[in-house]
């Protein structure tokens, strides 16, 4: 299958024909909005008293996210009209994976990655297991605006963490668990959909829709 998407950038419109597998074989027409959420937007189209919402951003309607991200936390959210494939995508049963880059406070010591790595006993929950890396900051990811707190006598490193699960602030339980304290949370992949191959900056929004009739890799700016 292929589809047809156009991205939002700086209000210039882009028309391009990607082939790339939808979840689990969509057969019919459909909106599959993907969108990288700033920091402190809410992940909700309703009015919020003090905080922008992703009304600020996206003036599509019919359209619903496909789970959230607290509003400290930035990066990839789906969109959709489409209510099977919005619970398929957000509902734990469907086990969707997805994969956060996370900035902590220090340098993790190989017990710390294994601990995150390992069934974690939160409280309220234990967490199943997922895959920790540490990682070299990516090259293609933007400033946070406001900038992070910084201690210049405390180092700072980065994560990739791939869960099956989202239950509240999980990631950053997790980390403030194993002694390394979340300083930045970003969502950068759920499933097959990632910022790193549908590079958008915050704010910035795409449309995938299903379409037969493309073709590969043509595109247009107009």
């Amino acid at each position: 299958m292929h589809q047809n998407f156009t991205v939002r950038h700086n209000f210039t419109k882009i028309n391009v024909m990607l082939a790339f597998p939808l979840i689990n074989n969509l057969s019919c027409i459909m909106k599959l909005i993907l969108f990288n959420k700033p920091f402190q937007v809410m992940s909700q189209f309703s009015a919020h008293e003090t905080r922008p919402t992703l009304a600020s951003f996206i003036a599509i309607p019919g359209i619903y996210p496909a789970g959230r991200l607290d509003a400290d936390s930035e990066g990839l959210m789906l969109l959709t009209d489409d209510g099977k494939l919005q619970h398929q995508i957000s509902h734990p049963d469907h086990k969707e994976s997805k994969t956060y880059l996370v900035q902590v406070e220090g340098i993790p010591k190989p017990e710390q990655l294994r601990f995150l790595s390992a069934p974690i006993n939160l409280g309220d929950f234990v967490t199943q297991p997922c895959q920790v890396q540490h990682i070299r900051e990516p090259d293609w990811l933007w400033p946070r605006n406001p900038p992070i707190r910084s201690r210049n006598d405390i180092p700072t490193s980065w994560l990739a963490i791939t869960l099956k699960e989202g239950k509240n602030r999980q990631v950053r339980r997790m980390t403030a668990a194993a002694g390394l304290p979340t300083l930045r949370l970003i969502r950068s992949a759920i499933g097959a959909y990632s910022l790193a191959s549908h590079p958008l900056m915050p704010g910035e929004w795409l449309e995938l829709n299903s379409d037969t009739s493309s073709v590969d890799f043509k595109g247009k700016v107009s």
